[in-house]
């Protein structure tokens, strides 16, 4: 029988926990009543403090805010964590080393895909010596968990590539609009892309409706894909504008519903 703990169960984590295999347990300590009802849910035991976490788990996995991935890392070791921990977090390969010095059993992972809900969605990249042994906790399961080559820092580059596309250009298309709004050509523009790529026309609203409640999160994750492309040499200014973008909608964070795209482009304009 394995023991996993899982640090914080959001609403990725959550499911990545219910579809794992064996004794799933997390800590409840200071975390949210919305925490608390998707630990529920997932079927996680709660052993109340880290401390108890620490003390009966075989894994760790991490998979929380990447601003907070380091610090999250910081007090598992600092508890003396001696078994294998997992960070799972939107990281660059840079800030995996980093978290990788704290522990001697380390796993790198990378999470592609929305919540893992159903089979085909959602693939968890898993790297370093002991990534297939992690990996069949997953066995069967609604997840697809993918162990490769390449050593801790693998399994984050492939997560930093591939979000480094999709959500970049969502921050784009919404900075897109708002510099239209403050033209006063909002309404040329969307005629135009009408004509010629009505595709921008839903991309824009699709952007607004699944960025503006996450920004808040995709913030961080936009700075270390900033430092992931800057170690290889190439431009980081791409996602340090996203960051910015991703910023300014911070405010959204916890909104019951995602704001339409006028509401978004009035929160990118008031950079007051």
């Amino acid at each position: 029988m394995t023991t996993t703990g899982f640090l914080h169960p959001g609403a990725m984590g959550a499911t990545i926990a219910a579809a794992c295999a064996g004794e799933t347990l997390w800590s409840s300590e200071g975390r949210s009543a919305a925490t608390r009802r998707r630990a529920e849910q997932a079927g996680l035991v709660d052993v109340v403090s880290l401390s108890g976490l620490v003390s009966r788990c075989d894994t760790i996995v991490s998979v929380c805010p990447p601003a907070d991935a380091l610090s999250v890392a910081e007090s598992v070791a600092a508890l003396g964590f001696a078994e294998t921990y997992v960070d799972a977090n939107a990281v660059s390969p840079m800030t995996t080393d980093r978290i990788a010095e704290r522990f001697e059993h380390f796993v790198d992972g990378g999470i592609v895909g929305p919540p893992a809900q159903q089979r085909g969605t959602t693939r968890m990249y898993l790297s370093g010596d002991d990534a297939p042994a992690v990996a069949t906790r997953w066995d069967g399961s609604v997840l697809d968990v993918r162990p490769i080559d390449g050593g801790v820092g693998a399994a984050s580059a492939v997560k930093m590539l591939y979000a480094s596309w999709g959500k970049h250009n969502a921050a784009l298309m919404l900075a897109i609009n708002a510099v239209a709004e403050s033209f006063g050509v909002a309404e040329t523009l969307r005629s135009e892309w009408a004509i010629s790529r009505p595709d921008f026309v839903a991309e824009s609203e699709a952007a607004a409706d699944r960025t503006s409640v996450k920004a808040w999160r995709f913030e961080g994750e936009m700075l270390e894909i900033a430092a992931t492309f800057a170690a290889a040499g190439q431009p980081a200014a791409f996602h340090e504008a996203a960051a910015r973008v991703f910023g300014r909608l911070s405010g959204f964070k916890d909104a019951d519903t995602p704001p339409d795209l006028a509401t978004v482009v009035a929160a990118l304009l008031d950079i007051t």
